[in-house]
């Protein structure tokens, strides 16, 4: 719930200031405000869809989306970073040509305009700061990073007020660009690799099969795959291979998967002279019995 109701804090925000923004540009005739106008549209645009999924990202598992919703919060964050990556690139574009032909800009105008900006975004990051799911980040990546942009026209403005070199907006614009840029870029990879089934960072098979060997009654385990639905919520399924009726090993596997940051589990119990139908079976690293004393 409290994700929700900080995105939606955010785009009221932010779409309200947009509108206002874009008005400001007019008047001061900085580029650069306007730009940053269409760029917070944007952003607002991209913080409704993510609202709209990460509510939808709550609902329970039904009988069609077996493991729940809460991929579309990472589909939010796709989007979300995706209209970032964008974002910056356009606004790397229009600074080069902003230092090839220079324009008049009216600094006092562009001065109160950013500490507006720095406030109103400042209360947009702040609502989203703790939030629990790569979507609410990638918002929050917005937030902050308009934060930066408005800091930085601020002092553009000033400097420019005292010096008259106003080259140093579009200059100033580029690095705050890049800065995004790469950030959106990193969030980019978590987001592929989830959608990869790649293993989750923190968890390593090796270490899983270590220590499951450990428990007694368990021979061999096999077949493991670890995947997560959304940075957050890990699943495996394995094959174990144990000791006549051994009790309870199912209760002592997951809480050692547990510790391990594995929530759902799917465990097939094979025994001893069971043979497996699975192709990686044939590889069975059966445990030496003499690492019993």
């Amino acid at each position: 719930m409290k994700t929700e109701r900080n995105i939606l804090v955010a785009f009221i925000l932010n779409l309200s200031f947009s509108i206002f923004e874009f008005i400001g540009g007019l008047i001061t005739n900085s580029v650069a405000i306007m730009s940053d106008s269409v760029h917070d549209m944007a952003d607002a645009t991209s913080i409704g869809i993510s609202f709209f999924l990460e509510k939808k990202s709550k609902r329970k598992p039904d009988s069609k989306y077996t493991f729940g919703y809460v991929r579309y919060s990472v589909l939010a964050s796709i989007i979300t970073t995706t209209i970032l990556i964008i974002g910056s690139t356009l606004v790397i574009y229009n600074s080069i040509k902003r230092i090839i032909n220079p324009v008049e800009i009216n600094y006092n105008g562009m001065i109160l305009l950013s500490i507006f900006g720095v406030i109103i975004n400042f209360l947009a990051a702040y609502f989203t700061k703790d939030g629990d799911s790569l979507n609410q980040k990638s918002v929050n990546l917005h937030m902050l990073e308009d934060v930066l942009g408005w800091i930085v026209v601020l002092t553009g403005g000033l400097i420019m007020k005292f010096t008259d070199i106003s080259v140093i907006d579009p200059i100033l614009s580029i690095l705050v660009a890049i800065f995004i840029l790469t950030s959106a870029l990193k969030n980019f990879k978590t987001i592929l690799d989830l959608f990869l089934e790649k293993i989750p960072n923190n968890i390593s098979i090796e270490e899983i099969k270590k220590h499951l060997l450990e428990i007694k009654e368990v021979l061999d385990v096999h077949h493991i795959h670890v995947w997560s639905i959304d940075g957050y919520n890990n699943y495996a399924t394995m094959h174990v291979v144990i000791e006549k009726n051994s009790k309870n090993i199912k209760e002592k596997i997951k809480k050692e998967l547990k510790e391990h940051n594995i929530g759902h589990v799917t465990i097939e119990i094979e025994e001893k002279e069971e043979n497996c139908t699975e192709k990686n079976c044939e590889i069975k690293q059966t445990k030496s019995h003499n690492h019993h004393h």
